[in-house]
């Protein structure tokens, strides 16, 4: 199967469709299109009876306000606490003793928390924040690895109306600092240090020099998870397990107004100034709520598995406040796919029964480089449904995934949003919608979404485009913290009244939609649009590529010029001759156009702990610039490897 080529697709595989299963469509929560027809019948309407799944307060007066785009704002006067959503009422619906929360550590150490045990845990922290002086509308910023007390944080914030600024446990103290600063934190929560592949990695000693940099911060409290050595600051520093032994339960949820700021949180670039994304209360959590339960099926006895982490939008989303506020199981795990082996993630499915796994393409790439003898160790037949996030899946690791992890009987929710939509944008409807390997099928229920040229006009079928939204959706950002210019200029200058996604795109003649990858990873060849995904795609076909990232290099003739960097499936050796290979399999798949100048066998791609791919780090390598904070990268030897072996044919 070819990869995200509209001339390759609709050529070769029109009208190749996966139905959902009839034993998943008899048992599933939703199979027809009902959703569909009431949202497009009245797309306001479907949005104001979601909200009501909600508890709140004080009902809003006015659903939409658009007077001032693209300053909108949803559920006016609407008044709820997220906290109160995602705990209490659970429990007074007699669900006090289900699990919400089941951890294990990289160690094998496990924690499950119920629903009545978490609010306890949060009602304390709450507790134990107002006494250190936060109140509404302060901002806490959380730098700590996987574990429960991260969530307990979270939602402690949420219970007392804190701005909650979740910095990836991966971040340099640099890119701590710049965060803490940007946002005016009061309180840092973090921890001694995570556990990563057998290796303690410092935190809280790493953000010594950072935090005595940040005037705003007037107390550090420390969760003790490793034993890593640390100073306390006199006056400052508190440990979490003092703050929580004297903290009163319970703490009753402040009121918030629908429109009071959540959270913030930052981009994952490393160069410039970060963005601060700005989420507000009500819309988000009606979104999120939506989404998680027809998205992922949401049924009473799931075991749900998002491997993300929450320093991510995947894991505010679909690990904290989706879940939790549709009364659902969530699984947390600190450590990698491959530590201690690489069964790891397959060992825990079978052990804790998981039934929804969702994680990213990088990580499905990986587990089929590995080898199906990895899987086939273990009995995962509890799984029921499948999900993939993070950026476009080349439909030959879909189809590993539906066959080798779901057994061609668990439908796969692939899933396109963003940190500044806050939910899921495009997806199927696992009982409803027919799936094809590649595409993010159709926009969910309520939104509008569109692909459109350079004029900002809507794209007939096959032919690529710029990802648009055409209309305010509730779960959306409200702003760039601090900075409503760049708000604007990068996301509503592009079409006026259209959100810009900065991704492309296409539609094929069922109106499924395929995403191609960012706007800056779509190549100028001789004046010919590629998408990186699309050569990424047919590099990956090949039988002896496992994985392929995909840069233009500046090129005095054509523009930009093709570099590759692939991985080799086990056992497989790169030369020369390969390298031919491999130019001519892209050539023959589409066209020469697309064929790679340049291709460098590296052990492993560049990737953030979250699964995606550093694309720019390998550009800056191509192009010998410097290549910055490497320190988000789940390997940063990786880099230095690349940049050896690339330095040595240069």
């Amino acid at each position: 199967m070819s990869g995200n080529s509209p001339d390759e697709y609709l050529n070769k595989n029109r009208g190749k469709l996966f139905h959902p299963p009839d034993s998943f469509t008899k048992t599933t929560r939703l199979n027809d299109d009902s959703l569909y027809r009431k949202a497009k019948q009245d797309r306001l309407s479907f949005w104001s009876e979601m909200a009501e799944n909600l508890h709140w307060v004080e009902k809003w007066d006015q659903l939409l306000d658009d007077a001032n785009p693209p300053y909108y704002k949803w559920f006016v006067n609407g008044k709820l606490n997220i906290s109160e959503n995602c705990l209490d009422v659970h429990i007074n619906n007699g669900l006090g003793d289900k699990k919400a929360l089941v951890f294990e550590g990289e160690n094998g150490d496990s924690v499950s928390l119920t629903y009545s045990q978490l609010l306890k845990e949060v009602c304390k922290f709450s507790s134990a924040l107002n006494k250190l002086g936060v109140k509404k509308g302060d901002a806490v910023t959380i730098w700590m690895p996987m574990i429960p007390e991260s969530i307990v944080a979270m939602l402690a914030c949420t219970r007392i109306g804190a701005v909650h600024s979740v910095v990836f446990g991966g971040f340099s103290p640099d890119a701590l600092k710049d965060r803490i600063l940007d946002s005016e934190s009061k309180v840092v929560v973090t921890a001694d240090g995570s556990y990563r592949r057998g290796k303690v990695i410092p935190l809280r000693s790493a953000a010594e020099e950072a935090l005595d940099e940040c005037p705003s911060v007037e107390n550090v409290v420390i969760v003790k998870r490793t034993g890593n050595d640390f100073k306390l600051k006199e006056g400052r520093d508190l440990l979490w397990s003092e703050l929580m032994e004297t903290a009163e339960d319970p703490f009753d949820p402040v009121v918030m107004d629908a429109e009071d700021p959540l959270f913030i949180l930052y981009s994952s670039g490393t160069t410039g100034k970060p963005k601060g994304i700005l989420h507000t209360t009500g819309g988000y959590l009606v979104g999120v709520k939506t989404t998680f339960q027809y998205v992922f099926d949401h049924r009473e006895d799931d075991i749900y598995w998002c491997t993300a982490d929450i320093g991510w939008i995947t894991g505010h989303s679909y690990i904290v406040y989706g879940p939790l506020s549709n009364g659902s199981s969530t699984f947390i795990y600190e450590g990698t796919p491959d530590y201690p082996e690489r069964d790891r993630f397959w060992e825990l499915i079978e052990k804790y029964r998981i039934t929804v796994f969702y994680t990213a393409p990088t990580a499905i790439r990986s587990f089929m480089r590995w080898g199906n003898h990895y899987v086939d160790k273990h009995d995962i037949s509890s799984l029921r449904l499948l999900g993939s996030v993070g950026e476009p899946i080349n439909p030959e690791a879909w189809l590993w995934y539906y066959e080798q992890i779901g057994k061609s009987n668990c439908p796969i929710v692939d899933t396109w949003w963003q940190t500044e939509t806050g939910m899921t944008i495009l997806t199927p409807l696992p009982g409803v919608t027919p799936l094809k390997p590649g595409s993010v099928t159709m926009p969910f229920p309520g939104v509008e979404v569109d692909v459109v040229d350079d004029d900002g006009k809507s794209t007939g079928p096959g032919q690529k485009g710029f990802l648009v939204i055409k209309s305010p959706w509730p779960a959306m950002l409200r702003n760039l913290y601090g900075d409503p210019e760049r708000f604007e200029k990068t996301y509503w200058e592009q079409y006026p009244g259209l959100y810009f996604t900065g991704d492309g795109a296409w539609k094929d003649n069922d109106g499924y939609f395929w995403i191609m990858g960012r706007v800056d990873d779509v190549l100028n060849i001789s004046g010919h649009r590629i998408g990186t995904m699309e050569v990424e795609s047919a590099l990956v076909e090949h039988p002896s590529a496992a994985e392929a990232a995909v840069i233009g290099k500046a090129d005095e003739i054509k523009g930009q010029s093709i570099t590759a960097f692939v991985t080799l499936k086990e056992g497989v050796e790169g030369n020369d001759e390969l390298v031919q290979e491999l130019k001519k399999h892209v050539s023959k798949k589409i066209g020469a156009i697309a064929r790679p100048q340049e291709i460098f066998f590296t052990y492993e791609l560049p990737k953030t702990r979250s699964g995606k791919i550093m694309r720019r780090l390998l550009r800056d390598i191509a192009e010998q610039r410097d290549l910055g904070d490497v320190t988000t990268l789940m390997d940063p030897q990786v880099i230095a490897s690349i940049k050896e072996g690339y330095g040595a044919k240069h």
